[in-house]
């Protein structure tokens, strides 16, 4: 049979319905350097959503659930000084932090506080749906040039729990030295206005090198009673560590699941590797835990979760996210967890490379379990194959959903001008049924 013949059968075979009431858009207004976009639901109004993406500083919303949007600037532009490794969060009272890092140049290559420049860790906020930003900006961390550290991908949650820490905000992070890499913590408890001094998080060390062993990819979530959540990597472990003091304080550190590695190579992009960061939500009555990410104990790159119902101290064996046969040899990575406080539905999105028998080619799915994380059924998001072959794509996309209504952002390739591998922001939403998960 013609290798094109087995080509279309293939991808054919492994077609996926269509996310309901799709629509997918592009926010960023010209094609650039954009990566590692993240998206907020507020609480208060749900149809007020927030997008960011790196580099230039822009943030996008809307106030009528997607309708229109406008792209406003967020961060201050210094061009002396590049942003990036962007996320947000709502508090219930509908104020929005946006935190960032900005450094001067990077250090040597993957060796971040190696000869780095000045860098730091920054917040700006929006008290009115992402329409205005405060400036100047708060610091929260920051490394003076050739100090030997660089402060690296923070990462925001919110605090919409009914104890008496709620509306807090808590950022984690990784603090590169030349010596060893560590996770970093500090909490706001009046709306992003002024935060706590960094303190270790863990006393877990890990490699110096933006690498597998170093200790990144902070996330967090809290539960009912605010009890708080953060999940990380060290290369070959998913960690979890608990704050019930609104993260004054925090349990030494556990495993949740360990793994082959956190970080893989994916064919074409860019000549770097990806990880497999860990995402974590609990759910909204039942207190149970879901933990996702993405590692290639079956060959090819698989999204896993895995669950807890007793507050993180045993997990469920990791399921199998995307739908396509074991051992395909297909990627799909890039993976981000959201869960929906209103039916309690689990949404995975990730980069799918199951259409192409060449492992090159990758299109957007998004995932949803009804069943507690037991099973996922898997949803197209995009269809046609994008190539990212030479460009950077960042390290994660971003997911968040309200009410069955699911919103979806990542990055893609735009046609090359020159040398120029330009990239941009796409959103992808959708509308489930409401259905209550018990």
């Amino acid at each position: 049979m013609p290798a094109a013949l087995v080509a279309i059968i293939a991808a054919a075979a492994m077609l996926l319905p269509s996310a309901p009431h799709k629509q997918v858009i592009t926010l960023s207004p010209v094609p650039g350097s954009h990566s590692e976009p993240a998206v907020a639901i507020n609480p208060r109004n749900p149809r007020n959503v927030i997008v960011a993406y790196q580099t230039d500083g822009n943030a996008v919303y809307t106030r009528d659930g997607g309708k229109t949007w406008r792209t406003v600037s967020a961060i201050p532009r210094d061009h002396k000084v590049v942003a990036g490794d962007v996320s947000l969060a709502f508090d219930t009272r509908g104020d929005a932090v946006l935190c960032y890092i900005a450094f001067d140049r990077l250090g040597s290559a993957n060796y971040w506080a190696h000869g780095g420049s000045s860098n730091g860790i920054f917040v700006v906020r929006s008290t009115d749906g992402g329409a205005h930003w405060s400036v100047p900006e708060t610091v929260i961390a920051k490394a003076l040039r050739n100090a030997g550290a660089f402060e690296d991908k923070p990462y925001v949650v919110a605090d919409h729990s009914k104890s008496a820490f709620r509306n807090s905000f808590y950022i984690g992070w990784t603090d590169f030295r030349l010596g060893f890499s560590r996770m970093l913590f500090s909490r706001s408890t009046d709306g992003g206005r002024h935060w706590s001094a960094p303190a270790a998080l863990s006393a877990l060390r890990g490699s110096p090198r933006d690498d597998n062993g170093a200790l990144e990819g902070f996330d967090g979530t809290t539960a009912a009673d605010g009890a708080l959540y953060s999940v990380w990597q060290d290369g070959t472990h998913l960690l979890l560590s608990v704050s019930n003091d609104g993260g004054r304080s925090f349990a030494p550190a556990r495993i949740v699941q360990p793994v082959p590695s956190m970080y893989f190579e994916i064919a074409g992009y860019s000549g770097r590797g990806g990880n497999g960061f860990p995402q974590i939500a609990a759910g909204p009555r039942t207190g149970t835990l879901f933990v996702a990410w993405a590692d290639y104990r079956n060959g090819e790159v698989d999204v896993f979760v895995s669950t807890s119902s007793d507050r993180g101290s045993t997990w469920s064996a990791p399921v199998k996210v995307n739908g396509d046969p074991v051992h395909d040899a297909r990627d799909h990575y890039f993976q981000w967890l959201a869960l929906d406080p209103v039916t309690g539905d689990v949404y995975v999105l990730f980069k799918d490379r199951r259409g192409d028998v060449k492992n090159e080619l990758e299109t957007v799915t998004l995932a949803r379990s009804s069943d507690g994380g037991r099973s996922f059924a898997n949803y197209a998001l995009t269809t046609t194959g994008n190539d990212p072959a030479g460009h950077f794509m960042g390290d994660y996309d971003g997911l968040a959903a309200w009410g069955g209504r699911v919103y979806g952002v990542w990055t893609e390739a735009a046609p090359a001008k020159g040398r120029r591998m330009p990239t941009v922001v796409r959103l992808g939403m959708a509308q489930f049924n409401i259905v209550h998960t018990p």
